[in-house]
């Protein structure tokens, strides 16, 4: 076996890093074909041009900015229940491990799901194999945990540091 063949194994849940974004969740999903992030607020200018930003206003991973192309295409998405849905097909890099590389997203409104980004198989195909026993091979520290409890602080200074702080004050 030479070192070109050698894959790099992931688990079923990875921590990316897309468009400059780190430290994203991302489930691995060998069933599904083609990758998906959350988007939102996407239009079509008039000249052609897809607009878009990633994540929600109320994801930890919403940055504002609003990305541009006109290369882009659109797809037919059966999920799992059996709905069809039209999306758009962009690309974007991708960090996954210690690969860097520009992948295939299909936009889609990821809010109500747990994981903000699903990763297919086209995605890692050739360069990955997936321990489903694993999760976050690739990461040293859970930096969601870090980000939801910034996040809760920033909501609501007062409860938090009457759940966290307080609480082990009297402990």
């Amino acid at each position: 076996m030479t070192t070109d063949s050698i894959k790099k194994i992931i688990g079923s849940t990875e921590y990316v890093e897309i468009a400059g974004v780190k430290n994203i969740p991302a489930k691995i999903d060998t069933g599904a074909d083609s990758s998906a992030i959350w988007a939102s607020d996407i239009n079509m200018e008039e000249n052609g041009t897809l607009v878009f930003s990633l994540f929600g206003k109320k994801s930890p991973f919403f940055t504002g900015q609003r990305l541009k192309t006109t290369d882009y295409r659109v797809k037919s998405i059966r999920s799992s229940h059996g709905d069809t849905q039209v999306r758009y097909r962009v690309k974007l890099p991708l960090k996954l491990g210690d690969k860097s590389f520009e992948t295939t997203f299909t936009l889609a409104n990821r809010s109500r799901n747990n994981y903000p980004v699903l990763i297919g198989r086209r995605t890692i195909k050739g360069e990955f194999l997936v321990d489903t026993s694993k999760t976050n091979v690739n990461q040293k520290t859970n930096p969601t945990t870090t980000i939801k409890l910034n996040q809760e602080l920033k909501e609501n200074p007062q409860k938090f540091h009457q759940k966290y702080i307080k609480e082990k004050e009297t402990k």
